[in-house]
């Protein structure tokens, strides 16, 4: 799957037809035996519809079916584009058809018998998926339909869970985490997964603007330690000292493609905002620590009485209004003309569909 697309583009380049024939085997023929073989390993001969993940020498089939194998359908696609094979067009669909419904409950696999159970699975028997193979199927599935009910549902699904107790300072904007618990709803690892931001970076320059941006600009700022495979949430330093060459080729292409966001609201932000400095929870026990600050634009102003709620010892003037593009959170501490605040909670506003901005009423921290 992954090679297909790099054959053909060698064809293109060389006109050499050995590149373009070497492509049609791997689809055609290969491929084409994944998804059916492991029908016939079936005592019924059910077909599914699903790709098998290996035959050794040996004759012996892997037939365990993985959603990010989806990520397959950018190559499928350019090799019907050249070819326009029937063949082709139905092994899209009929892997549409099998991995759809698994995919949207966040399943990561299918066991077939006779080896297997019949049932869809996430990592081992927990509820934990890996991030980037769910990257990958939503970057295969977005490149083919679009911003699809299907690709919706399931980066809103995953991308809604946030920070907790155990790791309050998780960001999903930045990037996801290396597991998440997709029933309890929580993360269940300590570090990003470098490599989704870059896996990513279309699906949010279309549809999660303001991900996007902040994901870049983190990154940005934390360049070395984003060249290792996973950054830790608190501080960003490397979970082992080894950089990956698939991280840095993928943060490569949201480095190339990258274009801030323009919106009117970003207009607004760049001519009547000012700079305020955002601070994100790392730890929320006895006293909350609080990490990295990172400077963003916002519209600031103090808050109307009908904003706050009173709470004893303050008073109006210790509250202010702020409006952003970044994803500010509840309990963040911000910084403004040298004063600190608590982000209050946090309403977002969205238009057609797309989020506009941010808005929060932020108390003065005494003490």
């Amino acid at each position: 799957m992954r090679a297909i697309p790099a054959l053909l583009k060698a064809y293109t380049l060389t006109g050499a037809i050995t590149y373009l024939n070497a492509a049609k085997l791997a689809g055609e023929t290969f491929l084409y035996n994944m998804q059916h073989k492991p029908s016939e390993l079936e005592v019924h001969d059910q077909y599914y519809g699903g790709f098998a993940q290996a035959v050794t020498i040996a004759d012996e089939w892997l037939p365990e079916m993985h959603i990010i194998d989806l990520y397959g359908l950018i190559a499928l696609k350019m090799l019907y584009d050249r070819t326009s094979e029937t063949q082709i067009q139905t092994m899209i669909d009929d892997a549409l058809d099998f991995y759809r419904s698994g995919f949207e409950a966040l399943y990561s696999r299918y066991s077939p018998p006779p080896s297997g159970d019949g049932e869809w699975h996430r990592v081992g028997k927990s509820d934990v998926i890996y991030d980037d193979d769910f990257g990958y199927a939503l970057t295969g599935l977005f490149s083919y339909e679009g911003w699809s009910s299907t690709v919706k549902r399931v980066y809103e699904d995953i991308n809604s869970i946030g920070p907790s107790a155990d790791h309050p300072a998780y960001n999903p904007a930045v990037c996801w985490s290396g597991y998440v618990n997709v029933v309890a709803g929580k993360v269940d690892s300590d570090y990003y997964d470098a490599v989704t931001s870059g896996i990513l970076w279309q699906l949010r320059n279309g549809h999660d603007k303001l991900a996007h941006q902040f994901s870049f600009n983190t990154i940005s700022g934390h360049v070395e330690e984003f060249m290792y495979w996973g950054a830790k949430f608190s501080d960003y330093s490397p979970v082992e000292n080894n950089k990956s060459i698939v991280t840095v080729s993928w943060l490569s292409l949201l480095f190339l493609n990258y274009s801030p966001s323009i919106t009117v609201f970003t207009r607004i932000l760049r001519s009547h905002g000012e700079d305020v400095t955002l601070y994100p929870v790392i730890e929320a026990k006895e006293s909350v620590s609080y990490g990295e600050g990172v400077t963003i634009k916002a519209l600031v102003s103090p808050s109307r009485t009908d904003e706050i709620i009173m709470e004893l010892g303050y008073v109006v003037n210790d509250y202010i209004t702020l409006h952003s593009f970044a994803p500010i959170r509840h309990h963040y501490k911000l910084r403004h003309k040298g004063i600190d605040y608590e982000v209050g909670p946090v309403e977002d506003y969205s238009f057609q569909g797309q989020l506009m901005s941010r808005r929060a009423v932020c108390r003065r921290l005494i003490g």
